[in-house]
């Protein structure tokens, strides 16, 4: 017997996808869901998102909070009088023992 879900249901599981770090496949397997159902419901309802609700997004396209990016502007730490006249050298530590260095001659 089908079961049939609500548009507040079916968000609910996408929003659980979301957050549970499986694959689509893995996720209706163990949800008893066809992976079409799922599919189409997750098109309908980002197609119907308003512009102040965020609409569905794979783990692939949206960055988690510990993924995201920050930049670090470094050019206060230049003299500026000198630096003209001088090359650079970079050096980035990676972890691990894995080091990136970037140099630039004179």
């Amino acid at each position: 017997m089908k079961k049939h879900r609500t548009p507040e249901q079916w968000q609910t599981l996408i929003n659980q996808h979301r957050n549970s770090g499986l694959s689509i496949k893995q996720f209706c397997q163990q949800h008893k869901l066809a992976c079409s159902c799922f599919y189409t419901w997750r098109k309908r309802l980002a197609e119907q998102a308003t512009p102040t609700q965020e609409p569905y997004q794979s783990m692939a396209t949206k960055p988690s909070a510990s993924q995201k990016t920050n930049f670090l502007d470094l050019s206060a730490l230049v003299d500026k009088s000198t630096s003209a006249n001088q090359g650079w050298d970079i050096v980035l530590s990676l972890g691990n023992g894995v080091e990136l260095r970037l140099s630039q001659n004179p």
